[in-house]
């Protein structure tokens, strides 16, 4: 790797797949730029958990591989993003007092550390503590309170807790495919930095990433994340289920799905026929591409079902007239937007990643939208833990742990 190239490598480990991005800085436009890509099939993933370090690693190794012939680069270091049934968020609030009357940067990390003072149970780490809000002196929604006189200083914060194991595995794969971690950065927060805009994440937006293992939701308000949640059905729900309805082997019912799928089966005429292999690859049976919506369509139903009640949940269904924006694997098929309008009965739009140069045409699908996120969330915050705010000691535990384990093991 050159010296005068800054390289920023985003790795999404997915249920269904394995994305590896690699961006650059422009120096004179000072825009991102990807500038590599590599994609593997995931094998050892379920849920978006690590449930098979070996195969982890060759499939993380094969995908990185990947982009480093396309970018002609060494990769090093990766941001990688981590997504799951085991990832919960929690509201925090933390007081303090102004010491010289004058809000400076040392105010800000005492707060936000007082916010911190959470009980989080011994099996579980904080991952980003992301400040919504400031308030001093009962003066509420600042954003950025230096400088600013007061006697009492208070925040709220959005605190993202995970599975120390979880962590711990995903950073094992990585260290067992040769790389090391720059940062653990939840996907939601990652997807948001490619597909939403600043306008809506200001007056509210609902975020839906569709990922092969889960579904993972995050409502902006504010310019800041005020709730994270997930539904532990995404895209492999709706593989089974085809390959279960239409006796099909479950590689060749992806395929099928990624290519004549529809979410909603009256878009289709019931004389398009498709081509469909038997289970064991003896003949083809022809089959009409509305049956295979009819399959397709009640799990997306139950998906976005699922999605609106954590909306609701929520209390902030409300506060969101943005919308909806969908991204991830799972929602590229024609209906998608349509069902997704009709069942959360709210606008909805499609996420691709934008305000990226390079290999435009190849990262403009929503599969890449986690990936690239992650290459813009390092570019922006490499060295700055202004939105990386969280108790440095409580992960360097995770770290220290695993730095131990990597000593006996490699």
């Amino acid at each position: 790797m050159g010296k005068d190239r800054e390289i920023v490598v985003g790795l999404d480990i997915g249920t269904t797949k394995i994305c590896a991005i690699v961006g650059e800085t422009n120096p004179k436009t000072g825009e991102v730029e990807v500038i590599g890509v590599g994609t593997y099939p995931s094998y050892g993933l379920k849920r978006g958990v690590v449930v098979n370090i070996d195969n982890t690693i060759q499939s993380v190794k094969h995908a990185v591989e990947e982009a480093e012939h396309m970018a002609g680069c060494e990769i090093r270091t990766v941001f990688v993003g981590i997504a799951g049934g085991h990832i919960k968020g929690i509201s925090g609030h933390g007081m303090i007092t102004i010491r010289d009357r004058e809000v400076a940067k040392r105010d800000i990390d005492r707060v936000i550390e007082s916010a911190n003072a959470v009980l989080i149970p011994a099996d579980r780490e904080i991952i980003h503590v992301i400040p919504q809000e400031y308030i001093i002196d009962g003066q509420s929604g600042i954003k950025d309170p230096i400088g600013i006189y007061g006697i009492k200083l208070e925040t709220r914060v959005h605190i993202v807790t995970g599975q120390v194991t979880a962590a711990q595995n995903l950073v094992k794969c990585i260290h067992g495919a040769g790389m090391d971690v720059a940062d653990v950065v939840l996907e939601q927060l990652a997807s948001s930095q490619a597909v939403l805009t600043e306008d809506e994440k200001e007056i509210g937006v609902v975020l839906i990433d569709c990922g092969g293992g889960t579904t993972d939701i995050a409502i902006f308000i504010g310019g800041s994340i005020r709730y994270t949640e997930n539904v532990t059905l995404g895209g492999d729900n709706i593989d089974r289920d085809i390959a279960l309805g239409l006796s099909t082997p479950l590689a060749e019912a992806r395929r099928i799905k990624e290519k004549y799928g529809t979410a909603i089966s009256d878009m289709v005429s019931p004389d398009e026929m498709i081509e469909v292999p038997s289970v064991g690859g003896k003949h083809f049976r022809k089959i009409s591409r509305k049956d295979l919506a009819m399959v397709i369509e009640p799990r997306m139903e139950e998906i976005f079902s699922l999605v609106k009640r954590e909306i609701k949940k929520s209390g902030l269904e409300d506060m969101t007239p943005a919308g909806v924006v969908i991204t991830g694997g799972s929602v590229i098929m024609n209906g998608t937007v349509e069902l997704a309008e009709m069942i959360l009965e709210m606008p909805v739009r499609m996420g691709i990643p934008t305000d990226v140069g390079g290999l435009t045409d190849i990262i403009a699908n929503p599969v890449y939208s986690t990936g690239v996120g992650l290459v813009m969330y390092g570019v922006e915050y490499k060295g700055d833990k202004k939105l990386r705010i969280r108790d440095e000691n409580v992960f360097k535990k995770i770290f220290d742990s695993m730095k131990n384990w990597f000593q006996e093991f490699f």
